[in-house]
């Protein structure tokens, strides 16, 4: 018998929603395709982008997006993505394809889209091959409510009113396809960089350091350490890779039950990076003023056999799903630090919500968790304590279940949990302690195989439905967990 016992009345925190957020990069069909069509297209749009794309993305409620990169920010120059579209400089992709980049999708675009999504942009500027002078400047052209060169450039292209830009961050993965650089070369470039992206008319920003991957806790010791009064959060990028190397990662739809655990077992890893790099932040920052910012995460296969390799298409199992709601589990209860996290990415690309056909759109078994997850958004963390059973793969352990709990604030208790095992299910004993309930309802995401998938013939092989299974017992409810599930329960106090 697995047991959850929940603290009702004890609250740790805000769950920020920017942890339910998503990454957009000029990669593949990720873009291009994926969200622009631009305005001639067949494809019902609305001023150039996927109207198909836009209710999904409004349905999950998307709290903010990143973009242009990825590797793709630091060879970007944003200048070239504004004025006429038929006027602009094309360029090569060459982190991604060797493809010609239009730069039909630049600033006024990507900002467009966040209004029409009603998300908060996060924009990642280039350090690894620009310059101070243009970072700041597109600051300028971005916020400033004024007479100035870049404000009266805006306008000359269309935007009379400054847009609000709260989060920028200032380089992307620079010890690797942003520089190579050493953690000392790049402290000392963010600062010079941040000096220069002024606030201006009212707008305040957000500024994030290009942190480490993986458990590269060198990297992060050197930036707290060098500029942490300078920063306002920190990233941190890890990928769940069940592969022995980057070029044999596996194949997203064709596992063994080793891959799976192997899986979920890399999945959950990322709760010990977070801990371990968040002491060593917490060495510089005990306040925890700077935010840990996850902006890149997910699951990471080969490429759909027959798609080109420098696109990174792959389809997205419930083992995806599994992953996703893990993972946001551990956010959740790590709200302390973490205040952001981007899934990669949005369409078409990786762990992706959403995959095109041309004008043919699915949604993936991980869009429909971060569906499900939405109500912990700006939620209050409740603490939370599980007793749960092991599955034992090779020399390692890793727990069967995983859960969070939160209160909305309309009141409603929800609970996240999820069944690790692809074999057993689970009997759950769910303890309530502070609170007694009026009504209790939830939703189920599961499958009969461990790749089910969504495909454009069949869409809807893996979707929610209402979960049911739950009786009352004693001091609290008893569920029985199929395997591989995903389950969310709101609850209502009497």
């Amino acid at each position: 018998m697995h047991k959850v016992i929940v603290e009702t009345d004890i609250k740790q925190g805000k769950i920020n929603k920017n942890i339910y957020g998503h990454f957009a990069e000029h990669l593949g069909r990720g873009i291009y395709e994926g969200i622009w069509v631009g305005e001639d297209s067949s494809i019902p749009n609305t001023r150039g982008i996927r109207n198909d794309v836009l209710d999904a993305l409004k349905a999950i409620e998307i709290p903010v997006l990143r973009w242009p990169g990825g590797c793709f920010a630091d060879e970007y120059h944003w200048k070239n993505g504004v004025g006429t579209r038929e006027h602009r400089k094309r360029m090569v992709n060459t982190h991604w394809g060797g493809v010609t980049e239009s730069n039909h999708f630049g600033t006024h675009e990507f900002l467009m889209l966040c209004e029409l999504v009603g998300a908060e942009p996060y924009i990642c500027g280039n350090v690894g091959s620009g310059t101070v002078q243009e970072m700041s400047e597109w600051i300028e052209y971005l916020t400033l409510n004024g007479e100035s060169p870049m404000a009266n450039w805006r306008a000359e292209n269309g935007r009379y009113e400054p847009w609000q830009v709260t989060n920028f961050g200032v380089g992307n993965e620079n010890w690797g396809c942003g520089g190579n650089m050493r953690p000392e070369y790049y402290a000392d470039l963010y600062k010079q960089f941040q000096t220069y992206i002024r606030d201006y008319s009212g707008n305040k920003l957000y500024k994030i350091a290009g942190g480490a991957s993986d458990d590269n806790f060198h990297w992060t010791d050197v930036l707290m350490r060098e500029a942490a009064p300078h920063l306002d959060g920190l990233s941190l990028h890890y990928y769940t890779i069940p592969g022995e190397h980057w070029h044999a990662k596996g194949s997203a739809t064709d596992f063994s039950e080793d891959e799976w655990n192997t899986t979920m077992e890399k999945a959950l890893l990322i709760e010990e990076l977070i801990e371990k790099h968040g002491t060593i932040m917490d060495k510089y920052d005990p306040e925890k003023r700077v935010g840990m910012i996850i902006d890149e995460w997910g699951t990471w296969f080969d490429v759909e056999p027959g798609s080109n390799p420098g696109f990174l298409y792959q389809q997205n199992t419930i083992r995806d799903a599994l992953v996703a709601g893990a993972s946001l589990n551990i956010f959740n209860s790590h709200c302390d630090r973490v205040q952001m996290a981007n899934i990669a990415q949005t369409i078409n690309v990786l762990q992706a919500m959403v995959l095109t056909e041309r004008e043919k759109m699915i949604l993936t078994p991980t869009y429909h968790v971060f569906n499900m997850f939405k109500v912990h958004q700006d939620a209050d963390k409740l603490a939370l304590h599980l007793e749960t059973e092991t599955i034992r793969h090779k020399e390692k352990s890793f727990r069967q279940i995983s859960a969070s709990a939160s209160q909305a604030q309309d009141g409603r208790i929800n609970i996240s949990l999820c069944n690790l095992d692809h074999q057993r299910q689970a009997k759950l004993h769910l303890d309530f302690r502070g609170a007694q309930f009026s009504e209790v309802t939830g939703r189920i995401l599961t499958a009969e195989s461990k790749n089910a998938h969504n495909t454009f013939e069949e869409p809807e092989n893996v979707h929610p439905e209402a979960f049911n299974d739950i009786t009352n017992g004693d001091n609290g409810l008893e569920l029985q967990l199929p395997a591989m599930s995903i389950v969310v329960l709101r609850l209502k106090e009497t």
